[in-house]
């Protein structure tokens, strides 16, 4: 056994902090929380809303713009269509809703937050282990600080999902801006050029596919998060491979998989056409 006069528990202190952050600031992450849960229920209602064949309809539209490709466009409709068939229409598109929210937050905070640590070393010492102990944490421990915070439902689960899926976004920011050629940056620096021409207009475009590559990676972890969300009451695909996990309803379960699978599928494609897409246009 190992020595008790060596042991120290994490537990009661961490649990401290939670109820002193629940006890000062409950009002505020309640207010917070309100602010989730009305653009969550907004995106939701218009994906539910729309008709099936509209919607298939735009996808194709909008895939074909991105890409130029009938067989792409005609591939990811009919994965959307294999989700129909399958009767998980409904739930695909809560899941749906729930992984783009989260996904847009944390590209508004991972593309900043990476150009931040490009910016400073210091910074960037401090958070690289923090980054490393997000992605290392098992999923299932992020929903206990939501839970604490902002009680059942979706807006823990876009809380958690959000921890889990930014760190690959703002590391390969940070890659991408210290991997531009210092030679242009130096002809740049003799032009005249000022900071913001600098970002805007070297920096982020030369680190783009980087940063493409962060996003595609934060999509598709925040998918990943689909069925752990659904223990907290985030319902969608993750709900019926729950059921089917406690019913044993095979069949059950590997229809959600298939869907999820389905959509993991539609995101990569999509997200790597638009990203050539917009490199096409930079170059």
């Amino acid at each position: 056994m190992f020595p008790e006069a060596l042991r120290f528990s994490l537990s009661e202190p961490i649990n401290q902090a939670i109820d002193w952050i629940v006890v000062q600031y409950g009002e505020s992450f309640e207010n917070f929380s309100d602010f989730l849960l009305k653009i969550l229920i907004f995106f939701e209602d218009v994906l539910r809303d729309t008709p099936w064949w509209l919607f298939l309809s735009i996808v194709f539209c909008l895939t074909y713009f991105i890409s130029r490709k009938w067989t792409l466009s005609s591939f990811l409709v009919g994965l959307f269509f294999l989700i129909g068939v399958l009767g998980l229409w409904d739930k695909a598109m809560q899941s749906l809703s729930l992984m783009l929210v989260a996904t847009g937050f944390s590209i508004v905070i991972g593309i900043p937050f990476g150009v931040l640590l490009s910016r400073s070393e210091k910074l960037r010492k401090v958070c690289l282990p923090m980054l490393d102990v997000m992605q290392t944490m098992p999923s299932f421990v992020y929903l206990i600080p939501a839970l604490m915070l902002f009680g059942l439902g979706k807006v823990p689960a876009i809380f958690a999902t959000m921890i889990y899926a930014l760190p690959p976004l703002i590391r390969l920011t940070d890659l991408g801006i210290r991997l531009v050629d210092k030679d242009v940056l130096e002809a740049a620096k003799a032009f005249g050029v000022s900071k913001g021409e600098k970002l805007w207009g070297i920096e982020l475009p030369l680190a783009f596919p980087n940063i493409m590559a962060g996003i595609n990676q934060t999509t598709m972890m925040a998918l990943s998060m689909v069925v752990i969300a659904s223990m907290i009451g985030a319902r969608g695909l993750g709900e019926q491979v729950l059921l089917g996990i406690q019913r044993l309803d095979v069949g059950k379960g590997t229809e959600a998989g298939l869907a999820i699978v389905a959509i993991a599928v539609i995101l990569d494609r999509f997200t790597q056409s638009l990203g050539k897409k917009i490199k096409a246009s930079y170059s």
